[in-house]
């Protein structure tokens, strides 16, 4: 459903508009950092992974990272994120 696709959601608390929708579907979400500095929001999240198979160890690693700007007039210390 499309709930379950929306893996994070950016607010302003002040005006509570949504300012960016970042899908972190099939990362845990204590992998997950948020970073809003100068300006910008970073949100960054890294996952490794590692099983024993018949074969040997199979080692799976993922990182993922993407930044934008906030609009002008929002204050860095009123964003909130949610999981």
């Amino acid at each position: 459903s499309r709930t379950k696709r929306l893996g994070m959601m950016l607010n302003s608390s002040r005006s509570q508009n949504q300012l960016a929708l970042v899908d972190v579907k099939g990362f845990d979400p204590r992998d997950i950092t948020v970073m809003v500095k100068d300006g910008k929001v970073t949100v960054s999240a890294e996952r490794k992974e590692e099983r024993n198979t018949c074969m040997g160890k199979t080692y799976n690693y993922r990182r993922f990272m993407k930044e934008f700007s906030l609009p002008r007039g929002v204050d860095e210390n009123e964003v909130t994120y949610s999981v």
